[in-house]
C-alpha cells in the first residue's frame, strides 16, 4: 500500500440518516452498482462483533483448511469489505472486481444502505452479534486506533454517542441539549461536548435487531460472538451446514485452532498490521486487541453500567434477542 498523508480524523457524513465514516459514505454510490452472483456469500455485523474472525473461518472453510492458502493475501483482499474506502487503499469494490467466485463479501451497513440486488436476488447472509457492552468498549478502542474516525473524545463521551444510535442531529429540533436522552431534564449536567455525533453506523441496537428480523424472508445464518467463544466447533459445524460444505473432523479441528484469537493476533494477514500507520496507529490500540467476553467490566463505572441497562431495557423492549455479557 502507498504511503499515505495523516487522514486527521474527517468528521461522519449522514447517509439516509445513517452517520458513516467520511471514505465510506463516498464509496455508497459505486456499491450500488454491486452485481451479486448466485455463490455470493455476505457476511454482516455491526463493527467490532466479530468479523475478521469468521472471515477467516470461512476463507479457511473455502481453501479446505489450506493454512497457505489463507496466506495468499490480507483478509480485507480475500474478503472484499463493500464500502471500504480509505487514503491509499484500494475500494472495496475495486478489490471485488478481482474476487474468484465463489466470493465471501464483508459489511457494517444497516440494511438501508445495503446494495438492494443483494435483498432482491436473497443472498445468503451469515451475521454476527455480539454483546452491546463489549462492543461499545472494543469501538472505543478501535475509534482512537483507526483515524478514519472522528476523535473519540472521552470514554464516558464515546459511550454516550453509541447509546445514542443515529438520533443525534435531530435532538436540536426537540429541544434537548445535544448529548442528552430526549425526555431529560435540560437543567441536569450535559453528558457530551459540544458538537455531538453518533458513532460511525449509527444504532446497534437497531443493527441487530434488522437483520435479524431479515432472517424471515433471507437466508441469514445468525451466530452470537459469545457462542463462537463458548464453543468454537460447534458454530463452525452449524457454518458448514448453512454454506453446504462438509469438512473431515480433523480440518475443523484445525480450522478452531487457527482461528483462535491468540493465533490470529499474531496472523499478519488476519490482524491488519500491514495497513499504514496512518490509517491504523497499532501503537495506540491493537487492531485485535483481547477478543474476550466480559471486557466491559474494565472500562463501565457502577453509574455508567447502570445508566446503560435502563436504556438498553428500552430499546431492546420487546425483542427476543438474549446476549451474554460474560461468561
Amino acid at each position: 500500500m502507498e504511503l499515505v498523508q495523516d487522514t486527521s480524523r474527517p468528521p461522519l457524513k449522514y447517509v439516509k440518516g445513517v452517520p458513516l465514516i467520511k471514505y465510506f459514505a463516498e464509496a455508497l454510490g459505486p456499491l450500488q452498482s454491486l452485481q451479486p452472483l448466485p455463490d455470493d456469500l455476505l457476511i454482516s455485523t455491526y463493527p467490532k462483533s466479530g468479523t475478521t474472525w469468521v472471515s477467516e473461518i470461512l476463507d479457511m472453510i473455502y481453501q479446505g483448511g489450506d493454512l497457505e492458502k489463507c496466506q495468499r493475501a490480507p483478509i480485507l483482499t480475500r474478503v472484499p469489505f463493500l464500502e471500504f474506502k480509505g487514503p491509499g487503499c484500494p475500494t472495496g469494490m475495486e478489490v471485488l472486481k478481482d474476487t474468484p467466485a465463489p466470493r465471501l463479501l464483508k459489511t457494517h451497513l444497516p440494511l438501508a444502505l445495503l446494495p438492494q440486488a443483494l435483498l432482491d436476488q436473497k443472498v445468503k447472509v451469515i451475521y454476527v452479534a455480539r454483546n452491546a457492552k463489549d462492543v461499545a468498549v472494543s469501538y472505543f478502542h478501535f475509534y482512537r486506533m483507526a483515524k478514519v474516525h472522528p476523535d473519540p473524545g472521552t470514554w464516558d463521551n464515546f459511550l454516550e454517542k453509541f447509546m445514542a444510535g443515529e438520533g443525534g442531529p435531530d435532538r436540536r429540533k426537540e429541544g434537548v441539549a445535544e448529548g442528552q436522552p430526549a425526555g431529560m431534564n435540560t437543567n441536569q449536567p450535559l453528558f457530551l461536548p459540544l458538537p455531538f455525533s453518533p458513532v460511525s453506523y449509527g444504532s446497534w441496537y437497531q443493527h441487530v435487531q434488522e437483520w435479524w428480523e431479515l432472517g424471515r424472508t433471507t437466508p441469514v445464518l445468525y451466530l452470537f460472538y459469545e457462542d463462537m467463544q463458548e464453543n468454537p466447533k460447534r458454530e463452525i459445524q452449524k457454518i458448514l451446514e448453512f454454506v453446504g460444505r462438509s469438512l473431515p473432523e480433523e480440518t475443523v479441528d484445525h480450522i478452531v485452532r487457527h482461528t483462535s484469537f491468540k493465533e490470529m493476533k499474531k496472523n499478519p494477514m488476519a490482524n491488519y498490521s500491514t495497513f499504514p500507520v496512518e490509517v491504523m496507529d497499532h501503537s495506540i490500540s491493537a487492531f485485535m486487541r483481547k477478543g474476550i467476553t466480559g471486557d466491559w467490566k474494565t472500562m463501565f463505572t457502577v453509574a455508567q453500567n447502570e445508566r446503560f441497562d435502563a436504556h438498553y431495557a428500552e430499546k431492546m423492549a420487546g425483542c427476543n434477542l438474549k446476549f451474554q455479557s460474560e461468561l
